[in-house]
Order: C-alpha cells, then sequence, then structure tokens
C-alpha cells in the first residue's frame, strides 16, 4: 500500500503536468489532429478574442502584403490551410484590387462554419485535411499556412503539397513559431536557419524570414518556374 502511495504521489502530479504542457502549450499537437480538431470545435466560438485578433494590424503586416504581392495577377486564387474562421480572407480584403478567389481550407466545422458567416463573396470555403491537399498540382497563385504548420502531423509534407499545388512561380507565405514556447512543441516547430533550409531542401526558392509577432516569424518562399 505505501508503495501505492508513493507512486501515485509522484505519478500523479507528473502526469498533471504533462497534461498541462499538451493542452496549454502545445494546444494538443502531439496528440493528433483530431484531437486538436476537436479543441478547436470547443473553442471556435471564442477563438478571435483568445487570439485578440486586430484587423487593423492584420491588414497592415498580413493582407496589405499578400494582396499586394498576388497585385498584377488577373483573376488570382489564393489557398488557406488552416482559415479558421476566415482571417487572411478578412485581412486582404481591403486591399484587394482585382477580382481573387480565396479558398478556404480548415477541418473543424464549428471554424468553418464561423468563417463562411465572416468572410465575403471572394472567398469559397472547404472542409479537408492539409495532407493530402484535395486540389490538383499547380492549382494556385499562393498558399498561406498561419499558425497552423505546428499542428499538423507532418509539416514538412504540409509544405510538399504546399508545393505540389501551386503554380510554376507561385508563392508561399507561412508562419514559423519561434516564441518561448516553441522548443516545448517537440518535433512541430524549427529555429529560424532550420526552417529556411527546410523550404530549401522542399524545392523552394527565393526563401525569406521576417519576424512577424512575439511567437511567431513569417517565411516567404517560392516555387521554382521550371523544375
Amino acid at each position: 500500500m505505501s508503495t501505492l502511495i508513493v507512486v501515485l504521489a509522484v505519478g500523479l502530479p507528473l502526469l498533471l503536468a504533462l497534461a498541462a504542457w499538451e493542452l496549454f502549450v502545445c494546444e494538443g499537437a502531439h496528440l493528433g489532429q483530431r484531437f486538436v480538431v476537436w479543441l478547436y470545435d470547443l473553442t471556435a466560438e471564442r477563438y478571435e478574442r483568445i487570439k485578440e485578433f486586430d484587423f487593423d494590424w492584420e491588414g497592415r503586416f498580413l493582407g496589405e502584403p499578400m494582396a499586394a504581392t498576388l497585385g498584377e495577377l488577373t483573376e488570382a486564387c489564393l489557398l488557406d490551410i488552416g482559415a479558421g474562421t476566415g482571417r487572411t480572407a478578412r485581412a486582404m480584403d481591403p486591399f484587394v484590387r482585382r477580382p481573387l478567389t480565396v479558398i478556404c481550407l480548415e477541418p473543424s466545422a464549428a471554424m468553418l462554419r464561423l468563417g463562411r458567416e465572416r468572410t465575403g463573396p471572394q472567398a469559397e470555403w472547404v472542409r479537408a485535411w492539409s495532407d493530402p491537399l484535395p486540389f490538383a498540382e499547380g492549382t494556385f497563385d499562393m498558399v498561406s499556412i498561419i499558425e497552423v504548420l505546428e499542428f499538423t502531423p507532418s509539416p514538412p509534407r504540409v509544405l510538399t503539397e504546399a508545393k505540389r499545388v501551386l503554380r510554376p512561380g507561385g508563392w508561399l507565405l507561412a508562419s514559423n513559431r519561434v516564441g518561448r514556447s516553441a522548443p516545448w512543441i517537440l518535433g512541430k516547430t524549427y529555429p529560424r536557419p532550420g526552417l529556411s533550409r527546410l523550404l530549401e531542401r522542399e524545392g523552394f526558392m527565393d526563401v525569406e524570414l521576417y519576424p512577424w509577432q512575439v511567437e511567431y516569424d513569417l517565411a516567404w518562399a517560392r516555387k521554382p518556374w521550371a523544375e
């Protein structure tokens, strides 16, 4: 009995600490994408308050650069992987001057429902996983992956899929978690030089990283015109 008490005294706090680490630091990243989606279904109504989105800021540092990059294209098509409640589409909307289709891909039914309600007619919603992507090769002029990679089973495979569905010369915009919690999300995040090397290994060119938020960098990269 005394041995059992000792095991419980040591083991229970450890299990609680591991559970807290996984849920509050890693947001369920190591428990599989279905668990992550379940958490987002639970918190969908509070998601934007939790994230404290400022859409003026989002427009300036996310929407405007993306719209400018696509600005010379006629009837451009963007894929937003893990679109949530339509953050990217909404950030771009004030800056779009030419016809643009934004395909918002989101596996959470609750997030997708809210996203449909909050985005304009340029946004089309698809419920699907990021790997594999349910689109043909060379479909999109740009792919965005914002605050998503660390919650996928394999970030390199998601980047491979993103490159596959990009048209030659198309742009990738992806965030990389770099804050204090990033090293604790084991196997899901990359130091700044590591992400650059990963993108180059995946065949992207013109890779550039920029500080974006306290917890995230933004990485721009381009699919080669010919491979």
